[in-house]
């Protein structure tokens, strides 16, 4: 076979160059996002430092002995903060990092706690999701670990979690379930200050959209015409020919709004990544966004 032309040689290796780029490109951002990831360094990882030593060390004894029964395998989290992401989203994918569950069977649940967001999450890999339900995951959140949390308990409302998510798993879910109807959560609203903040910054935008645009249309509607393009209208005169000579001066001198060239990435982590330390590992298992959600 002889040699290629010189043109399909530049035209082999510019394919060659954008097929690596694009692999480059697809595995960068997995490996960014596995690097804000805390190391699963056992069945209780407490970065929050939130758990006690006595009932880590309890829990931590008491999940092992429940994974030699059968294999589903439970593993609590802590962490400072979600640094702005989606609760949901970052724990499927730590679920998902960490491989809870076994391979096949997809048997891991997921307990995370992120204590400056008052947050917290049970993920349920797929093998587990018909046993333990969302509602039985809603259920531990909201009559357990919220009643809980909200009294300083974090110890012991994580420590009753676990033994209710052991206990559904075991085959006593009528019991969650009547505990629940005997003692139904309470209903009703918790703002947090980043929900304050947020309303604010929307009525802030509001006026100033609303506002401009009203004063712009209503003059020349409802107001007395006292000139040209200017009008008298609730005790104030309006010029809407200046705003229009404005407005074309802002457009002829070529200005344009910038558009940020910058991907998304997440918080400022100090985490290391890792899957695996201190000889434990999960068994490949998945999860497909199975679980409940809460906050205190």
């Amino acid at each position: 076979m002889g040699r290629w032309p010189a043109g399909q040689r530049g035209v082999f290796r510019t394919v060659l160059s954008l097929f690596i780029g694009i692999v480059l490109a697809c595995l960068f951002p997995l490996a960014a996002l596995a690097a804000g990831f805390p190391v699963l360094t056992g069945r209780v990882v407490d970065n929050a430092g939130i758990i006690d030593p006595a009932t880590e060390a309890a829990l931590t004894q008491k999940l092992a002995d429940f994974e030699k029964k059968g294999s589903d395998q439970i593993v609590v989290a802590t962490i400072p903060s979600l640094d702005g992401q989606p609760l949901e989203d970052y724990t499927n994918r730590l679920f998902r990092a960490w491989g809870l569950g076994q391979t096949g069977e997809n048997n891991g649940v997921l307990l995370l706690v992120a204590k400056n967001d008052r947050k917290m999450r049970i993920e349920v890999g797929y093998g587990l999701e018909g046993t333990l339900t969302d509602l039985h995951t809603k259920l531990i959140i909201e009559n357990t670990m919220v009643p809980a949390f909200r009294a300083g308990d974090f110890s012991g409302g994580i420590s009753r979690a676990v033994d209710d998510i052991i206990m559904v798993l075991e085959g006593n879910a009528a019991e969650l379930e009547a505990r629940g109807e005997r003692n139904p959560p309470a209903t009703y609203s918790r703002w947090t200050s980043d929900d304050y903040i947020f309303l604010f910054f929307i009525l802030i935008w509001g006026t100033l959209f609303f506002g401009g645009f009203a004063m712009a249309i209503l003059p020349p509607l409802l107001g007395e015409k006292i000139g040209p393009g200017r009008y008298r209208w609730l005790g104030m005169e309006f010029d809407t020919s200046r705003s229009s000579s404005r407005s074309d001066d802002d457009s002829s001198s070529g200005w344009s709004s910038g558009r940020s060239s910058g991907g998304w990435s997440s918080g400022g982590s100090s985490w290391s990544s890792g899957s695996s330390g201190g000889g434990f590992s999960g068994g490949g298992g998945s999860s497909g966004g199975g679980g409940s959600s809460g906050s205190w």
